[in-house]
């Protein structure tokens, strides 16, 4: 069997019906009352997608926010209040599911190689009542192809590519489809990829204004120095147990090795497009392991599902950090500070040496009655669990001992946590068919989370007298660290629901109206001042539409979501990472997707428009009346007018949110002819992303400034005979240099430097999409 031809969607069926488990059951897309962007096998080949970044082009509600590799947030249609991504703050707002299994860690979603993928399911909006906690704003399912019984089979696709600027990169990746017997099958799967490097890091200096000391990075300057390898693996087996039972348990696991970043500082007197100066080595290396087992049987004929899996990941980062020491030395004097045991001004030059481990359980039981019946049900209890060991070493080569964190061998500062996040529910709907057109269904979450964070962080006693050392209540708890400054726990019980009603008009055309609700959990702040930060909800207003007339297919949605008790993360005082529950936003948007297949052509084209802001004024302390000129007890000292806590107005009502353009859209039309005994191709595609700010805050905006709007175009030509394919493709084809999101590496104040007291302005650094890349693909099947 081909490798292609066994997948459930529109490139691969001949009648356009696309398959999907949006509501945690096998449904044609079109009869699913669920605002959906699936991508099929195929049509993620032909897109050339690797990753999901290079899928979200192509989901019109969906963007993208990337700091580094490993560091992916995802947002659905607008939802985002610009979000850090720090190890300490919020969990994010969309869920990413392999197959049935959960795969958000605190920090965002794995990086997974998109091959052997039967599709890829967008769910715009909350997807709480059967997904859960972080799928607030959206879902995003990969779904694998699972082992076929049919017989052996397989396939192996090759690709060398060269990026502008940079250098060659390529894939190698197969699949093999083994029958073991007539109600067994195992399908293995592997891969490697070279992703090429185009940034540089180029010669620079700087001399530090207290010790008079120059820094060069004359020992790190690379061309393309910020290249990665990818490799991978799949096994997965399918056991028919009888009639009725079967197994599938999988394991999956990759390695990415990471050098530099991929982020380019703004240009400047020193750097141009494509370019940075760092003083200090940097990487980021990811592995990961999955373990997954689904079992599906029958109870009379009530279907059952029992799925449950573990997820091991660990990270390793090196990072500079050395324009927090050049700033504050520049603007605060602290280079007064560093110096050596014998009383010598050194560099106060800092990096960091990062490792997080994470570890991740979940479980799901779930019942579903005949869906012929009038009356249908799906329900279930959920249990997960997320632990993450943080360990991070802010590091000053040959400080003098008198500073050094205690127990570390040069940290000035020290973050060594255990982070546990638990989510239990119990959750169900029921539809009943009112006529043989009209359905309405209802659904509810009772959920329960509790989340703690314990450990240490901070400087030295002697070096600071309020913080870290200084700060402790307590012997160490967690391993390595001198003391403990954090132990709290935050936990809370609720329930969200959501209620539907569908109509469908005729065979091909449905209508339905929806309102459901989503829910992120709270959390811990560790700054010890600040409470937990609670939880924010979204209530999900929307009628939609989805039809087909023939080779045309015309699907929509309408919407309004209600944004409540926003958990906005930023850098508070210190570069310390605070989450506050501080406003209210509303979305109105529309969402629409056009398909038209007629013959050998195709042509697709999808967009979203979405009018995004807060509608009450956001204070830096969250107070009930939103009025940002009360003054707060923070600290229940009593004295809310000593100055101490006086609260500030971040940004006003009407502000747009951060990250999201107002518009995204994209573009595809393909056309298939035959070429001798070959099917060829030419495919172009057109994508736009919308202007966007880079910040919730006013102030912090203006200093970071607005991401442009971006467009790129992608093309590509070739033929396939059913054995062999080959093609040339070209992404990005007229080199645009489009932002997907900025940062600092302190606070926007002192690290962007608005007040020039430098004499250098600030340092910011922007993650591009990849330059114009083009490459050769060549296929087998056997």
């Amino acid at each position: 069997m081909p490798a292609l031809a066994q997948e459930g969607d529109e490139a691969g069926d001949s009648d356009d019906v696309i398959v999907v488990t949006a509501q945690k059951r096998e449904q044609n897309q079109q009869d699913v009352p669920v605002a959906i962007t699936a991508l099929g096998n195929k049509k993620l080949a032909e897109l050339q997608v690797k990753e999901l970044q290079d899928a979200v082009k192509y989901l019109p509600s969906v963007t993208l926010q990337k700091t580094n590799e490993g560091t992916t947030q995802i947002y659905f249609r607008g939802l985002a209040s610009g979000e850090n991504a720090n190890h300490s703050t919020s969990q994010p707002t969309v869920g990413v599911y392999l197959d049935e299994m959960p795969i958000t860690t605190i920090q965002g979603p794995l990086d997974i190689q998109a091959y052997d993928l039967a599709r890829v399911e967008a769910l715009a909006g909350p997807q709480g009542t059967l997904y859960g906690a972080s799928s607030m704003a959206g879902t995003i399912k990969l779904v694998t192809n699972a082992p076929d019984m049919s017989g052996n089979y397989g396939g192996a696709d090759f690709e060398l590519n060269t990026v502008a600027h940079g250098a060659i990169g390529g894939i190698a990746q197969g699949f093999y489809n083994a029958k073991i017997s007539d109600d067994a099958a195992m399908r293995l799967v592997g891969w490697y990829r070279h992703d090429a490097g185009y940034i540089d890091n180029i010669l620079g200096s700087r001399t530090y204004k207290t010790s008079g000391i120059t820094d060069t990075n004359a020992a790190l300057v690379e061309d393309n120095y910020n290249d990665a390898d990818i490799y991978g693996a799949r096994l997965a087996l399918g056991i028919d147990l009888d009639d009725n039972w079967t197994l599938r348990p999988t394991v999956m696991g990759q390695v990415q090795k990471a050098n530099g970043n991929g982020q380019q500082e703004r240009s400047s007197a020193v750097t141009k497009k494509l370019q940075m100066v760092q003083y200090n080595p940097e990487r980021n290396d990811d592995k990961w392991l999955q373990a997954a087992l689904t079992i599906e049987g029958k109870i009379g004929d009530w279907d059952l599902v029992a799925t449950g899996g573990q997820l091991w990941r660990e990270t390793h980062r090196d990072n500079d950090y050395s324009d927090y020491s050049y700033f504050y030395d520049a603007l605060y004097d602290y280079g007064a500070y560093f110096y050596d045991d014998n009383g010598d001004y050194i560099s106060p030059n800092q990096y960091i040496e990062a490792v997080g481990k994470y570890r991740r359980s979940f479980g799901e039981l779930r019942i579903s009655s005949p869906q012929e019946n009038r009356l249908r049900f799906i329900g279930g209890v959920f249990a997960q669990r997320q632990k993450h060991n943080i360990l991070e070493d802010y590091i000053v080569d040959d400080e003098t001992d008198y500073f050094v964190v205690p127990g570390t061998e040069s940290d000035i500062w020290l973050t060594h946590q255990k982070r546990v996040d638990r989510d239990y529910a119990a959750f169900g709907e029921l539809s009943y068919d009112i006529t043989d057109q009209f359905t309405i269904t209802g659904g509810a979450r009772l959920y329960n989370y509790k989340n703690s964070l314990v450990g240490f962080f901070g400087f030295s006693g002697n070096f600071s007298s309020g913080t870290g050392v200084a700060a402790c209540f307590g012997p160490a708890i967690v391993k390595g660290t001198p003391c403990t400054n954090i132990d709290k726990v935050t936990s809370d019980t609720d329930a969200i629901y959501k209620v539907n009603a569908t109509y469908k008009i005729t065979d091909d055309a449905m209508v339905y109206a929806t309102w459901s609700q989503g829910f992120r959990p709270g959390g811990i702040n560790r700054r010890g001042t600040l409470p937990p930060y609670r939880p924010d909800k979204l209530d999900n207003y929307e009628i939609g539409w989805k039809t087909q007339f023939g080779p045309l297919r015309f699907n929509g949605a309408i919407y309004q979501e209600d944004w409540n008790d926003i958990q906005l993360s930023f850098l508070g005082a210190n570069g310390l990472s605070e989450v506050r529950n501080a406003g209210i936003a509303r979305v109105r948007g529309v969402e629409a997707e056009i398909g038209y297949r007629e013959g050998g052509f195709s042509l697709t084209a999808s967009g979203s428009y979405n009018d995004a802001k807060i509608t009450r004024d956001f204070c830096a302390i969250a107070v009930p009346s939103f009025d940002c000129t009360v003054d707060v007890d923070l600290d229940g000292s009593g004295a809310i007018d000593d100055g101490s806590e006086f609260n500030a107005l971040l940004s006003p009502a009407g502000t747009r949110l951060p990250v999201t353009p107002k518009f995204k859209g994209n573009l595809v039309a393909r056309y298939t002819f035959p070429l001798g005994d070959w099917d060829a191709h030419v495919q172009g595609a057109f994508a736009h992303v919308g202007k966007r700010r880079s910040d919730l805050r006013t102030l912090e905006n203006a200093i970071k400034g607005m991401f442009p709007s971006f467009n790129t175009v992608d093309a590509s030509i070739g033929a396939e005979n059913g054995t062999f394919r080959v093609e040339l493709f070209a992404t990005n084809l007229f080199d645009s240099n489009g932002i997907l999101d900025a940062s600092v590496q302190c606070v926007e104040t002192t690290c962007g430097d608005p007040g020039n007291v430098s004499n250098t302005g600030g340092v910011f650094y922007n993650y591009p999409i990849r330059p114009r890349t083009v490459g050769l693909k060549f296929g087998v099947d056997f």
